[in-house]
C-alpha cells in the first residue's frame, strides 16, 4: 500500500450562506496522522492524513460549531484518534465508535464518558462486518441504559433483510447516507420507499448526508431531491453531515458546495434549524451553552 489516496480537497470553497449558531456536522472522520495514530493492518487503502487540525479548520470555514466524528475503519477498533479530538473540543465534538458487538457494559460506560454516543456497524461489501445480528442486538440492550444509539451503514438492497432486524434494537437506530439508495432511480423506487416505510417508526433516524454519493455528478440534483423528501416527511428524524474526508468515493466533492445543498434539502430557516441544530442536539445530547 505504497500509494497514498487523496480523499479531500485542500482548498474547498466557502458556503454562499451562513449556517445557524450551533450547526452540527454529524458525520465526518479522522485519518491519522499515521505516525501518531497507526492505521489498521486490515485497511483497504492508505489515505493522505486527514488529522483533527484539518477538520477543525474546515468546520471554521464552513460555519460549523458542533460535530460527531465517526470512527473510520482505517483505524479499526482503536478509537484513540477520535478520543483525542473530542478531548480538545470539550463537549462540542462527540463521537461514534467502532467496536465489537461483544463489548461489555463497563467498557461502554467508559466510552460514553469519553464522549461516544453510539457504535457503528458496517454492512457494505468494502467494509466487512464480522459480528452477528444477534450479538449486535444483544449489545443494544447494554447500550440502552447509557442512552447510546446504533449507527448502521448498508447497501440499499439490504434494507429488506436488515430493516426488520433493526426494529428489534433496544436503542434508536441511525441510518447512514440515506441507506445508499441510487438517486437516479427516483423516489418511487422500492429501496427508497422501503427507507421511507422504516422511518414511520420514530425509533429510526437518517443522515441526509451523501447526496454526492447517491447522485453521480454536481449539482447532485437527484440526491438533493430525495434528501428533501426525507426532511419534508420526517423533519425530526433527519440530521446532516459532510462525510469529510470522503473515503471510497467516485469523486472528491467540494465541502462548501455540500453546505450550499442544505438550503435546497431544507428549504426554510425552521427546517435548517431542525436538521442542523435541534435534531443533533436532542439525538446526541449536546449541551447548549
Amino acid at each position: 500500500m505504497s500509494e497514498l489516496i487523496h480523499t479531500y480537497l485542500t482548498n474547498p470553497s466557502s458556503p454562499s450562506f451562513n449556517l445557524p449558531k450551533n450547526a452540527c456536522d454529524t458525520h465526518c472522520h479522522l485519518f491519522g496522522p499515521g505516525d501518531i495514530f497507526p492505521y489498521s493492518e486490515s485497511r483497504n487503502f492508505t489515505p493522505v492524513d486527514a488529522p483533527k487540525e484539518k477538520l477543525f479548520a474546515l468546520h471554521q470555514q464552513l460555519g460549523i460549531e458542533r460535530c460527531v466524528i465517526v470512527q473510520s475503519a482505517l483505524h479499526g477498533f482503536d478509537n484513540a484518534v477520535v478520543v483525542d479530538a473530542m478531548q480538545e473540543k470539550k463537549g462540542t465534538y462527540l463521537g461514534v465508535a467502532l467496536s465489537s458487538a461483544k463489548t461489555d457494559a463497563t467498557t461502554l460506560e467508559k466510552m460514553y464518558l469519553q464522549g461516544f454516543r453510539g457504535i457503528r456497524f458496517n454492512f457494505m461489501s468494502h467494509l466487512k462486518n464480522s459480528d452477528t445480528m444477534e450479538d449486535i442486538l444483544a449489545l443494544t440492550t447494554r447500550m440502552a441504559p447509557l442512552g447510546m444509539h446504533l449507527q448502521v451503514h448498508f447497501e440499499s438492497k439490504l434494507i429488506y433483510e436488515l430493516g426488520p432486524q433493526f426494529k428489534r434494537s433496544a436503542v434508536p437506530v441511525m441510518i447512514d447516507h440515506m441507506a445508499r439508495v441510487d438517486a437516479s432511480l427516483g423516489e418511487n423506487h422500492a429501496d427508497f420507499r422501503a427507507l421511507m416505510k422504516l422511518l414511520e417508526d420514530p425509533q429510526f433516524h437518517v443522515k441526509v448526508s451523501g447526496v454526492d454519493r447517491i447522485a453521480k455528478h454536481w449539482p447532485y440534483t437527484d440526491g438533493v431531491r430525495l434528501a428533501k423528501i426525507l426532511v419534508d416527511t420526517y423533519p425530526s428524524q433527519c440530521v446532516w453531515g459532510t462525510d469529510w474526508p470522503h473515503p471510497n468515493h467516485h469523486h472528491i466533492p467540494d465541502d462548501g458546495l455540500l453546505v450550499n445543498c442544505i438550503a435546497q434539502i431544507a428549504d426554510s430557516p425552521e427546517k435548517i434549524r431542525h436538521i442542523m441544530v435541534q435534531n443533533p442536539e436532542q439525538f446526541y445530547g449536546f449541551i447548549t451553552k
